[in-house]
Order: structure tokens, then sequence, then C-alpha cells
């Protein structure tokens, strides 16, 4: 039996199932709903500049990638030297997004983040 022959898990043969391209088995439409995507684009402006890094908390973000602390431990060497505070955090996976106590923890402990990825 071919490949498109064979019976899906459904008990439909492949070659019937619902595909994204074409109407419903019955013939009706179907919507699709993709609920990462957003139907109007947002617009968001950049947050100000810091006037200066002197006296700043500046958070670091390890998103867990490969050697993503290396640079981040460079990064940290650097802006010390120009007189900021800096607080290291680390998201437990880089598949997902931080999680809302990290990223709110972020928010109130530091006026800056800088979010670092490596490989």
């Amino acid at each position: 039996m071919s490949k498109l022959g064979r019976t899906s898990r459904r008990g439909r043969r492949r070659d019937q199932a619902e595909r994204r391209d074409t109407p419903a088995h019955d013939g009706k439409a179907r919507i699709l709903l993709d609920p990462t995507g957003e139907r109007a684009l947002a617009i968001r402006p950049r947050a100000p500049r810091l006037a200066s890094l002197a006296g700043q908390k500046l958070g670091l973000l390890d998103i867990s990638k490969p050697r993503g602390d290396v640079f981040l431990d460079r990064l940290e060497e650097l802006l010390r030297n120009r007189g900021a505070e800096v607080e290291r955090f680390t998201k437990p996976t880089f598949t997902k997004p931080a999680p809302v106590d990290l990223r709110h923890e972020i928010a109130t402990r530091c006026n800056a983040v800088i979010e670092a990825l490596a490989d």
C-alpha cells in the first residue's frame, strides 16, 4: 500500500484527511487559529536610553544557550568598569519565553536589562 493510502490514527486515509488549504470534509469553510499570531502589528516605542551607566542597576539575562555566560561575564566586567551595578538572571531554558515571575523580578529590580544569547 502506498504512503498516501495508509490509514491515519483517526481511521481516514491520509489522502482524505483535512488539509490547511482545502475546505473541511463537509465542504464548509474552516477558520484556523494561530494562538501566537497577531492580527495587527503592535507598535511599541523603544524605551528611552539611560543617560549614563554610572550608578544604574542593570540586569543581564542569560537565556541558557551554550557560551552565553562567557559573553555575559565579559559584558559584566565592562559594565562594572563604567560604574554600573550588575545583577545576573538565568532563564530555565532557551526554548521558551522567560517565566512571568522572572520577568517581574527583573523589571522591579533593574533600570535596564540586556538579554544575551550565544552559541
